[in-house]
């Protein structure tokens, strides 16, 4: 942790850091509330989201590869909203595995994998945010 908080520190201006931070803990929030509320279940399908992370992956081997040769601005900006869209996504299927009452769900003794799994996706999300930043 404080790795990646002095990596953060010393790449991205303060401001950026903190509306990264900021949108990020509003995403976690508002998703974490629809998935109290939904009728959806996001847990019913997981090959979207092994799909989902494939298209992520890919998108991000050719993001590498062209920007080691010329830096495209427009190809960062995308790679990093698809990854928000995805992680966020990713956070929904993952909170209702956490939550129960679905088609597929944890048991009581999963709660460690539950946690970090969700935490995994939310920094990967404020990941994401910050380059967008």
């Amino acid at each position: 942790m404080g790795l990646m908080t002095g990596t953060i520190a010393s790449t991205y201006q303060t401001s950026a850091v903190l509306i990264a931070m900021l949108i990020t803990a509003i995403v976690a929030i508002i998703v974490t509330i629809f998935c109290f509320q939904t009728k959806v279940d996001f847990t019913s399908c997981p090959g979207l989201f092994c799909v989902l992370g494939i298209v992520v992956m890919v998108t991000g081997i050719v993001t590498a590869i062209v920007l080691s040769f010329k830096y495209v601005p427009w190809l960062h900006m995308l790679y990093a909203a698809i990854g928000a869209i995805a992680f966020t996504l990713f956070l929904a299927y993952d909170t209702q595995l956490v939550l129960g009452n679905r088609k597929n769900t944890l048991s009581p003794e999963e709660y460690i994998y539950g946690a970090l799994t969700i935490y995994t996706d939310i920094i990967y999300i404020f990941t994401f945010m910050l380059q967008i930043v």
